[in-house]
């Protein structure tokens, strides 16, 4: 089997420039794009001016420089195990690199970090319409969680949970 170009490390400040463009590739993949906020100085702010950071993140690094693929992830320090979880917010391979287990590799980083960091699991969330990712995820041994449903609270409903109900 050939060696890869492309080899998988933690970003750094200095690949804020292309981590960007990456991002912004996911948001136009998962139809997000019209309320994608994250910008050059949020990466910055958030992933590499502070410690610990919010996030971190893993890419795929040609030879030559360039990004092919990016895995951003927290850890969720306190959970029923009593041990750590980690979370992938965020995994996307450009599309000229699909195909070329850059995805794979950058889920086994992720492994070896949950694994480093003490952690009981790996958890994340695939789009239901996005079978490929699925079937991707299935493949490298992950389940679907038959159990648990995820909820979000955002916008007015969250601006209106802050105060007491009406009429009370």
């Amino acid at each position: 089997m050939p060696t890869s170009p492309f080899r998988v490390d933690l970003a750094t400040a200095a690949d804020i420039p292309a981590l960007l463009p990456l991002m912004e590739g996911l948001a136009d993949f998962e139809h997000y794009r019209d309320t994608f906020a994250v910008t050059a100085d949020v990466l910055y702010r958030q992933g590499f001016s502070q410690q610990p950071p919010d996030f971190y993140c893993l890419v795929a690094r040609h030879d030559e420089g360039h990004l092919g693929g990016l895995l951003v992830y927290y850890f969720i320090p306190f959970t029923a195990s009593a041990r750590p979880t980690l979370f992938i917010k965020e995994l996307f391979v450009a599309e000229s690199y699909r195909g070329h287990h850059l995805g794979e590799e950058l889920m086994r980083a992720a492994a070896r970090a949950a694994v480093a960091h003490g952690c009981g699991a790996i958890r994340w969330a695939v789009a239901a319409w996005n079978e490929a990712g699925r079937r991707f995820y299935e493949r490298l041994g992950a389940q679907a969680n038959p159990v648990w449903v995820d909820y979000s609270l955002s916008g007015d409903a969250l601006l209106a949970l802050t105060t007491p109900p009406t009429g009370s």
